[in-house]
């Protein structure tokens, strides 16, 4: 199995062969900073499921949730903020190798992407979907590494 490295450079292969396809096929071409944002994603995404362990991908995900609640409560964001810290807790709830290493959590989880800008600012999920496919790709990359499939 590989450690939090190996889950990092699955995701970026991942959402970087994934937003390639989609450049060349001329059917998602976002700007530089919004392709930054989707790895940085699909990373999270793929260092989540090993989050109920102590390892340097938990470390690495809980540091980049707390810079973001940080950000969130500053910005009196405050049900977003709430949202982040309730997702973060999930892991807890289970063991490793539990609930986290499944194929539905992997689409479950990232859906909090789709569904907090529809409950809590009312708006639209589609600007939302490169996100959500972005963090399933990076968490279905480290089932796939992990041997899940």
């Amino acid at each position: 199995m590989p450690g939090y490295k190996g889950h990092v450079a699955g995701a970026l292969a991942v959402v970087g062969g994934g937003l390639g396809a989609a450049w060349w096929l001329g059917v998602y071409r976002p700007e530089p900073k919004v392709m930054l944002l989707l790895a940085a994603v699909a990373v999270l995404g793929s260092l989540f499921p090993d989050v109920d362990t102590n390892s340097k991908g938990r470390h690495i995900y809980y540091g980049a949730a707390l810079i973001a609640d940080i950000a969130l409560i500053l910005k009196e964001q405050y049900r977003y903020a709430a949202l982040l810290g309730f997702c973060a807790l999930l892991p807890a709830v289970g063991s490793h190798r539990g609930w986290t290493h499944t194929w539905w959590a992997g689409l479950l989880i990232p859906s909090a992407i789709l569904i907090a800008p529809m409950v809590v600012a009312h708006a639209g999920w589609q600007p939302f979907m490169p996100f959500y496919i972005a963090a399933v790709a990076g968490y279905y990359s480290h089932l796939l590494l992990d041997g899940e499939f």
